[in-house]
């Protein structure tokens, strides 16, 4: 275990370190320039070119990529271009909105794509199966540019169910979550009724229903708990994912969360801003990577983390 965490240590500094430098590069090659966004485009020229110099943009890409190393290893992330704040600051003040959405959009997907998943598996040869196999494609293969205008037009302006937008008590995540859920739980719903059906046609589950194994325990403790491992996979890039690419959903709803804040910061130019978030993506990715390796061994004890 200890090796396998130090191996696994490396690789996230590599992986982090790559992540800076091409995320500095493209930052900087991204037509515009910040300044322009700050003045606008009545300010004289010398005023831009104090500004930048204040901000250090007139320096050579070398040497302000040396500055951001540095003060990066001391865990500075900067201060934003646009609002002069800490970027830490900012961050932390956006990503709890995230986690909260995320973890709620998990939920949802877990509660409607897990049962649904076991009963496509079970029930494989009756017309059912065909519907909802169906209806996991449909929902796979809608856009969450498409789902979040839906639901707002008929829960929230039909309806008047929900609020539109913008983040508050429980009823204003409702929209939201559902928005991240649907495909979500459609791609779970489609990798449990592969992987159940994998697992029925072993000899061990014939066994258990010979000695009279009730539905429950068969389908839910026998049969899923021998296919969690595709689960995890699954469920550990989605849930990877929805904490790092929720900016199409938050800039829907007007959800303050790292989205809408990496959204804003690019629009900007705030490269310092874009850096740090982007930076913070990697790491949570690579962090939920690792839990989703670590689940492995508690799943099954077959699998050796030092092979």
């Amino acid at each position: 275990m200890r090796r396998y965490l130090w191996q696994r240590l490396l690789l996230t500094l590599i992986s982090l370190a790559g992540v800076v430098l091409f995320s500095f590069i493209l930052m900087h090659l991204i037509p515009g320039d910040p300044v322009d966004q700050m003045l606008g485009e009545l300010a004289s020229e010398q005023e831009k070119e104090n500004l930048r110099h204040e901000l250090g943009l007139d320096q050579p890409l070398g040497r302000q990529f040396l500055k951001y190393t540095i003060a990066l290893a001391s865990l500075d992330l900067g201060y934003s271009l646009h609002s002069r704040e800490s970027v830490t600051q900012e961050i932390l003040r956006h990503f709890p909105a995230t986690l909260e959405l995320s973890f709620a959009a998990l939920i949802l997907a877990l509660a409607w794509g897990l049962p649904l998943g076991v009963y496509t598996a079970v029930h494989s040869l009756r017309w059912t199966q065909r519907l909802l196999n169906l209806v996991v494609l449909i929902g796979m293969s809608l856009p969450g540019v498409f789902i979040g205008p839906v639901l707002i037009y008929l829960f929230a302006l039909k309806l008047d169910w929900f609020p539109v937008s913008e983040r508050g008590g429980l009823e204003h995540i409702v929209l939201p979550s559902m928005s991240l859920a649907l495909p979500l739980g459609a791609v779970i719903a489609r990798m449990t009724g592969a992987a159940i059906s994998e697992v029925l046609a072993q000899d061990f589950m014939r066994t258990a229903k010979a000695k009279g194994v009730g539905p429950w325990g068969l389908y839910f403790q026998h049969a899923l708990r021998n296919a969690l491992i595709p689960l995890i996979t699954i469920i550990g890039l989605q849930l990877g994912a929805l904490l790092t690419g929720t900016v199409i959903t938050e800039t829907i709803f007007d959800w303050q969360g790292l989205g809408t804040l990496i959204y804003s910061s690019i629009q900007r130019r705030d490269y310092p801003m874009v850096q740090g978030c982007i930076l913070v993506v990697a790491c949570t990715y690579v962090i939920v990577n690792l839990l989703t390796d670590l689940c492995y061994s508690i799943a099954d004890p077959k699998v050796r983390l030092d092979k």
